[in-house]
């Protein structure tokens, strides 16, 4: 099945597999249930991230199985995942790989070897990223954005597929060095990994002490990934659907002469062309996992959080006036008729059952 990663699959092809799609990614969630509790939300969107190429930053306190969630995935998905744990005296080479002198017993010569560092893999989890200092940090952003790593004039092509899955801590600011914007606009996602619900914290509970963690067996392999990648990059998206996102984007720029207001009192500056790439190429893949042959406007509203957060500098202003990045995408959301009547439905939905519970909702 091994084909050129950038070889275009026609749209009858993927069509006929919508729904084994649907199925292996339903026997994806139900494998990773019997490891991690309580993330399914965060695992869709790993796993959307990881079929549109796009790396994912994973924000949330310790102790909430980021670092099992990623290897599970790896398990799952058939592909070689490994684990950097960021220090402040990490060096670039602990992660590149080093040149080392070796000695050739033929020639009895010393030349310069290669020594591959833990990013030659496929899932590479970048565990508290904002702990290394900025050197380090511009060292994985490179292999990120190129897929290659370059040592002594050489350039070392990085595995296909290769993803980063970063996770940071947002409670501790000590001996750390946040990511710049330029760098965290490389991630496709910001996502929030919160505490889990009582019912789920007792699963967890049960499940931890009374049994050992179990490998997961692979549902698909790496050429299987890559096909899927390459058929998100083909899924039809209608054009009011990317006429959406791309209006997202712009309303978010202070400097527009259409911006809203609060944009104009909260935002220093807006989301760029990239975030729109990674609107769309994230409903493609949320459109796919979920079987349906286009994307649809759910799809977009799906990961505008996670595309936006981490890319809305929001001034003083809004900092005084105690707002954060996704009250603002909220508001954003419904600038845009289709997506605010979207947003509106699902709170409905969420809404607890009742007149009391709707009006207890409403206070809140």
């Amino acid at each position: 099945m091994e084909t050129d990663a950038t070889q275009a699959i026609p749209t009858d092809d993927v069509a006929a597999r919508l729904g084994r799609i649907r199925e292996d990614r339903d026997r994806i969630r139900h494998d990773l249930a019997r490891a991690i509790v309580g993330m399914d939300a965060v695992t869709d969107l790993l796993l959307g991230a990881i079929l549109a190429g796009g790396h994912c930053l994973l924000q949330g306190v310790p102790g909430l199985a980021k670092t099992l969630l990623v290897k599970s995935v790896g398990q799952t998905l058939g592909l070689r995942a490994a684990r950097i744990q960021f220090t402040p005296d990490l060096l670039p080479g602990d992660i590149t790989g080093a040149e080392v002198i070796h000695l050739d017993k033929d020639s009895g010569e010393r030349v310069f070897r290669f020594i591959k560092g833990p990013i030659f893999t496929n899932l590479l989890l970048a565990d508290e990223i904002n702990r290394t200092p900025p050197k380090t940090q511009a060292a994985l952003m490179e292999a990120m954005e190129e897929q290659q790593v370059t040592s002594l004039g050489t350039v070392h092509r990085l595995d296909d597929p290769f993803l980063v899955i970063a996770t940071q801590n947002p409670i501790e600011q000590e001996a750390t060095y946040p990511l710049p914007i330029a760098q965290l606009d490389r991630f496709m996602y910001m996502v929030h990994v919160d505490y889990p619900s009582f019912d789920e914290e007792y699963r967890i509970i049960r499940h931890t002490t009374t049994r050992t963690h179990e490998n997961l067996a692979p549902i698909l392999d790496r050429d299987e990934v890559l096909w899927l990648q390459r058929a998100v990059r083909t899924h039809p998206v209608p054009r009011d659907v990317q006429a959406a996102a791309i209006r997202l984007c712009r309303l978010s720029r202070p400097d527009e002469a259409d911006a809203p207001a609060f944009v104009r009192d909260w935002i220093s500056w807006g989301a760029g062309p990239r975030a729109e790439h990674f609107l769309t190429t994230g409903a493609r893949a949320n459109a796919l996992l979920d079987g349906r042959a286009a994307v649809e406007m759910r799809d977009l509203l799906h990961v505008a959080k996670p595309v936006l957060r981490h890319r809305l500098v929001l001034n003083y202003q809004a900092e005084a006036d105690g707002i954060a990045p996704d009250t603002v995408v909220e508001r954003l959301v419904d600038e845009i008729p289709a997506l605010r009547a979207l947003r509106a439905r699902d709170d409905e939905a969420a809404a607890p059952a009742g007149i009391f519970g709707r009006l207890f909702k409403r206070r809140a």
